[in-house]
C-alpha cells in the first residue's frame, strides 16, 4: 500500500509539473495581458483536474455528471500530449540556438503566430487520431493448423480484445461491435480481456453488454479477464459477466463441440496467474489448442507447450504515437502476427481505447482468424 501511495504521489507531481510547463510556455509564446494570462492558468487548472476529478468521482459517486467531467478531462490528455511534444520540441531548437546562433530575431507578432500554427497542427492531429479510433479495421488472417476437428475442417475465429466498456465506450459502440460480428459470421467469438474500462458503474448505469447476448455463434462465445476488471472490482465484474451470460476462463481448459480446446489464462495482474504447463497439464495434443492470455509476456512459453494459436491484447501498441515504442520495448511482439515453429502468435490493437477516444500510429481491429484443419 506505501509503494502505491508513492507511486500516485510521484505521477501526481509529474502530472501537475506537464501542466506548469506547458503553462509557462503558452505564456512566453503568447505574452498575453495579465488578465488573458489568468485566464489561462484557470482553464488549465480546470482541465487538469477534471481529469483527476472524473476518475475519482467515477470511483466514488459515479453519476451523469462524474462521466461528464471524466470525458472532458481524458479530451483533453492528448491534445496536453501533443502540446507537449511540440513545446519540447521548440525548447530544444531555442536551446540550440543559444550556443549556435542560426535562427534571426523573431517579433512577439510573428511568434504568436507560430504558435497558433502549432495549435492547428495539434487540433489536426487530434481530430485525425478521433477518426482513426471510431473507425474500426477487419482483419483476416488465414492459417493452417496441422490438426483434425470434427465437422468441418475450416473454422473462422473472432478476436476481440480491449474494448473497454464505460464512460467513453459506451452502449453505441457495443451496438456497433455486434453489428460487425454479425456480418463475419464467425463460429466463435473470443473476448481476450479488458472488455471493462475500469470502474463498473457507468457500464451497469447505461446496461452496456445486453446486445452481446444476441451474439449465437455455433461453437459459442467466451472471454477472459484483463487488468482492467482487476482495476475496477473483480467481484463486481465477475457479477457482470454472469449477468450477461458471458462464460469466462480463468486458467482453465474448456474443448469445444468440435474438438477445439481453449485455454483461458487469468490475467497476470491478477497475482495468481498459474503457469501455462500447469493449466495445460491434461491437455490433448493431438487436439487443436488456442490460449487465450490477455498481456501477451512468455511467448516462448506457448510456443514450447505446443500452442497452436495464442491470442492477446493489452498494449494497444501505444495507442498514442509515440507511446508505441514503449510497447515495443516491453513486449517481443506489441502488435500483429508473429509464427514460432508450429505456433501462431498474434497480439491484437484492440476496439476501443484506454481515456481519450483517439488512436495514432495504429487503428482499432476485430481479426478474424480462418483456420483450415487437417481433416
Amino acid at each position: 500500500m506505501k509503494q502505491f501511495a508513492i507511486g500516485i504521489t510521484i505521477m501526481l507531481c509529474v502530472y501537475a509539473a506537464v501542466h506548469f510547463y506547458v503553462y509557462q510556455r503558452l505564456c512566453l509564446a503568447l505574452a498575453p495581458s495579465v488578465g488573458a494570462k489568468r485566464m489561462i492558468a484557470i482553464a488549465i487548472v480546470l482541465l487538469a483536474l477534471a481529469f483527476v476529478g472524473g476518475m475519482i468521482l467515477e470511483r466514488s459517486y459515479s453519476s451523469n455528471v462524474s462521466e461528464l467531467v471524466y470525458k472532458i478531462g481524458v479530451s483533453w490528455l492528448p491534445f496536453l500530449l501533443y502540446g507537449l511534444l511540440a513545446i519540447v520540441a521548440i525548447d530544444i531548437v531555442r536551446l540550440l540556438n543559444y550556443f549556435f546562433h542560426f535562427l534571426p530575431s523573431i517579433s512577439v507578432q510573428t511568434t504568436r503566430i507560430m504558435a497558433f500554427v502549432v495549435f492547428a497542427c495539434i487540433f489536426v492531429i487530434v481530430a485525425l487520431g478521433h477518426r482513426n479510433a471510431i473507425n474500426t479495421r477487419i482483419v483476416q488472417l488465414p492459417l493452417r493448423i496441422h490438426k483434425s476437428v470434427s465437422g468441418e475442417k475450416n473454422v473462422r475465429i473472432a478476436l476481440v480484445t480491449d474494448i473497454h466498456f464505460g464512460a467513453i465506450i459506451n452502449q453505441a459502440w457495443e451496438e456497433k461491435l455486434v453489428t460487425l460480428l454479425q456480418a463475419q459470421k464467425p463460429d466463435v467469438i473470443l473476448f481476450c480481456g479488458d472488455m471493462v474500462d475500469g470502474d463498473i458503474a457507468p457500464v451497469l448505469r447505461h446496461n452496456i453488454g445486453s446486445h452481446l447476448q444476441t451474439l449465437t455463434p455455433p461453437l459459442g462465445l467466451y472471454a477472459v479477464f484483463g487488468n482492467h476488471e482487476y482495476i475496477g472490482g473483480i467481484e463486481h465484474v465477475r457479477e457482470y459477466f454472469k449477468k450477461i451470460n458471458l462464460p469466462v476462463l480463468t486458467d482453465t481448459v474448456l474443448t469445444l463441440a468440435n474438438g477445439m480446446q481453449i485455454v483461458g489464462r487469468n490475467d497476470r495482474s491478477s497475482r495468481m496467474q498459474r503457469p501455462l504447463d500447469s493449466v495445460m497439464l491434461n491437455i490433448d495434443h493431438t487436439k487443436p489448442i488456442v490460449v487465450l492470455n490477455h498481456q501477451p509476456y512468455d511467448l516462448n512459453e506457448a510456443v514450447a507447450q505446443g500452442v497452436d494459436l495464442h491470442l492477446s491484447g493489452h498494449t494497444h501498441h501505444g495507442q498514442l504515437f509515440p507511446f508505441n515504442f514503449i510497447t515495443q520495448a516491453l513486449f517481443e511482439l506489441s502488435w500483429g502476427y508473429l509464427q514460432k515453429g508450429d505456433s501462431h502468435l498474434y497480439v491484437s490493437s484492440g476496439f476501443g481505447t484506454w481515456g481519450p477516444n483517439v488512436r495514432v500510429g495504429n487503428h482499432p481491429e476485430i481479426v478474424l482468424f480462418d483456420i483450415e484443419f487437417d481433416n
